[in-house]
């Protein structure tokens, strides 16, 4: 009775988590479109009812797959990851996957828009946990990541490929890595990364304004300039809810990666400083349901997605504060998009399900 009172504690905690992050993230959305939403649609509620429905179908997708017998889905890993490969595929396809601001990333499903390479975290986390829970070959592990990392580029998108190799290095290394293996791995990280960047001048750019924002705060620094306005406008206690200036067109991606920017501006240090406590939560609650349980499969996966949110939350963060350069990363359970917020409470659902078994 008492490890089933525990564990149903854990999976409500960490659903309410998830919740409570998600409903902070609809007000943020609400203040930081509101212009937007109203020049564009004449609905100033346009973009924070959109992110509702994702949020109910989000909560219904977690229900589900937290009562799918987890025997099951990694039974299933391989067809399972192999459907979000597909998917992966499709978008590349002329006619097939959607074109926007020289990416092609999303898929058009009548009034659905959707990113596979969201749910390929997922389905690779899912995929890893089985095939390193029985087997474990170095040559392989990297011939997989470069395949995933070059059907990414394909689109291209780089902040979701440095999220994707941070996610499969973890994993790996919990599998019971070789610290040799692991230094290879970096090296060679660290080396493609580095060509990707030097190749792309747009990339570069963006490593250029990082190192210096002062150059060119009109065209290639504006962002990271507005993101500093914004933060520095701030101050401990902020301008106040529905006082920021960053909204009004200043700020780029205001409501998806630079999201946080606006959080900062209106509720200032200490109403940031909540939020990251409520992310803290959520991730102390993920971890734990990874601490918990003895079967291998189990532990890689809840350690993989734990590890995913904390990656992305870090990169998000980092760059909104100018310790790395700008990449484009989402924050989880706060940004803007039915894609990022839908896969976040899919992997929610696994860790409840999960949970039921500490």
């Amino acid at each position: 009775m008492k490890h089933s009172l525990s564990s149903r504690r854990l999976s409500l905690s960490i659903l309410f988590s998830g919740i409570l992050v998600a409903c902070f993230g609809l007000i943020a959305i609400y203040d930081a479109s509101v212009i937007d939403a109203y020049r564009t649609f004449g609905d100033k509620f346009h973009y924070v009812k959109q992110q509702s429905l994702w949020l109910g179908l989000g909560l219904i997708i977690t229900l589900i797959v937290a009562q799918i017998p987890i025997a099951w889905i990694k039974k299933n890993a391989t067809s399972i990851y192999g459907l979000s490969l597909l998917l992966m595929f499709l978008v590349l396809i002329p006619g097939v996957g959607s074109k926007l601001l020289g990416a092609r990333r999303w898929l058009i499903l009548g009034p659905i828009v959707f990113q596979p390479s969201e749910l390929l975290k997922i389905t690779l986390a899912i995929y890893l946990a089985k095939w390193l829970s029985t087997y474990q070959e170095f040559k392989h592990f990297l011939g997989l990541i470069a395949f995933n990392i070059g059907l990414i580029m394909l689109q291209p998108d780089l902040g979701t490929a440095i999220i994707t190799v941070g996610l499969a290095f973890m994993i790996y290394y919990l599998s019971g890595a070789k610290i040799k293996e692991m230094f290879i791995f970096c090296l060679l990280i660290t080396l493609a990364t580095s060509v990707l960047i030097v190749s792309s001048p747009y990339r570069l750019n963006r490593v250029r304004t990082f190192a210096d924002p002062t150059q060119d705060p009109l065209g290639t620094s504006y962002h990271i300039n507005q993101v500093l306005y914004g933060l520095g406008s701030g101050g401990l206690y902020g301008v106040g809810l529905g006082m920021s200036r960053q909204k009004y067109a200043y700020l780029p991606e205001a409501t998806t990666d630079s999201i946080f920017v606006i959080i900062a501006e209106e509720f200032g240090f200490f109403g940031s400083t909540i939020l990251i406590l409520l992310l803290a939560g959520l991730l102390m609650f993920s971890l734990k349901v990874a601490t918990g349980v003895e079967d291998k499969f189990d532990k890689l996966l809840a350690s993989g997605i734990s590890l995913l949110f904390l990656i992305q939350i870090l990169v998000n963060l980092s760059a909104m504060v100018a310790i790395i350069p700008l990449t484009g990363v989402p924050l989880p359970f706060i940004s803007y998009g039915g894609s990022s917020l839908v896969t976040n409470f899919l992997a929610l659902g696994l860790l409840i399900n999960i949970a039921k078994r500490t």
